[in-house]
């Protein structure tokens, strides 16, 4: 029994991987811009693809106020529809100091510095350093 996948299918798969690729490219792109549009700070876009099966990428963006933060994640959400992207969700926007927006690929996460601080995604996102011994 053969258990191998024919050449078509494996030609198959790689192409959406690539075109799923370029989706999420195009993706931070749209984001990167809602963000700049509205004048975002210290915007940091993390690769996880190796590390969660969740997502393929975050965004973490600092607005200067609670409704600066808003403006930002309903900026995000406003032009990923715009371009084809659609929300699966967002948290956070009643008290607005830290808002989440699940672009599923990819998640915004739109922050008071100090909330940015606090919670230290960076940190806990970036991937980890392996030796061996």
């Amino acid at each position: 029994m053969n258990l191998e996948p024919s050449p078509s299918a494996s030609n198959s798969h790689d192409n959406l991987g690539q075109v799923q690729s370029q989706d999420v490219q195009d993706c931070l792109k749209v984001i990167h811009e809602a963000l700049t549009d509205v004048k975002a700070k210290d915007i940091l876009e993390l690769d996880i693809s190796s590390i969660s099966n969740v997502a393929d990428a975050i965004v973490i963006a600092s607005g200067t106020s609670t409704r600066h933060v808003k403006a930002l994640a309903d900026n995000v959400a406003d032009e990923a529809r715009k371009a084809g992207f659609r929300p699966i969700g967002i948290e956070g926007e009643r008290d607005a100091e830290w808002v989440l927006v699940d672009l599923g690929h990819i998640v915004v996460h739109v922050m008071l510095p100090t909330a940015r601080q606090f919670y230290d995604l960076e940190s806990l996102w970036r991937a980890t350093e392996r030796t061996t011994r």
